[in-house]
């Protein structure tokens, strides 16, 4: 029998890390002196591994540009943790969820953009990371819409697209989400507007973690 399983994205899902990763975008584009994209874009491609977060910003540059680029960003990020400057407080209620989620005998795992590192970082900053059966990331799969992430997460857990529900706020995570035959919810709170969640085909969008707990269901 398949366990119950739900997959959290991370940024703009369980975190709200908009002005680091808004930052480190901006400082990469300084350093190879490009004028940076402004809010919203950025925004609109936090859920992409950067190789095509970077494409999707500069269309029509050359791949070594968008390689350059996710190098610099890297170096950004990592510059601003070590001086205490990154942000990814846990959004409202995301914990309780978590810990009520794990009682009812739901697993858990992420799929995100972000790095095996920067996962792992953010979810001990949190203590949380012991509550996550699987934990997928950009470093080992396809970016997302490519189901692979979620697939695999599954896999790990013992889960069946029927038993899985994945969670996300841009339409990257819903589009994963039915590629991979699950449900697919979104969240409100997030990077992209819940009406595009909804257009992307999401079963349901949460406003918040008690919603979301409701969209759940039991497992």
């Amino acid at each position: 029998m398949s366990n119950p399983l739900v997959v959290f994205d991370c940024d703009g899902t369980l975190v709200d890390s908009q002005h680091s990763i808004c930052a480190a975008m901006a400082q990469a584009f300084d350093d190879a002196k490009l004028i940076p994209p402004d809010r919203m874009a950025i925004l609109a491609i936090v859920g992409l591994s950067l190789p095509h977060a970077m494409a999707r910003l500069l269309p029509e540059a050359e791949a070594d540009l968008h390689g350059h680029l996710t190098e610099r960003y890297k170096q950004a990020f990592h510059a601003m943790r070590g001086r205490g400057q990154v942000s990814e407080p846990l959004y409202p209620g995301i914990a309780d969820l978590i810990e009520t989620l794990n009682a009812a005998g739901w697993l858990l795992g992420v799929a995100t953009g972000k790095s095996d590192r920067g996962l792992a970082l953010c979810l001990a900053h949190h203590g949380i990371a012991d509550r996550f059966v699987t934990l997928q990331t950009a470093d080992r799969h396809p970016s997302k819409p490519h189901p692979s992430m979620l697939l695999q997460a599954m896999a790990d857990a013992g889960a069946s697209s029927q038993t899985t529900v994945m969670i996300g706020d841009t339409h990257f995570d819903i589009d994963m989400g039915l590629a991979a035959g699950t449900r697919a919810i979104g969240v409100g709170w997030g990077y992209h507007r819940p009406q595009d969640l909804l257009d992307a085909g999401a079963h349901a969008v949460a406003m918040d973690s008690a919603e979301l707990h409701r969209h759940i269901g039991a497992p």
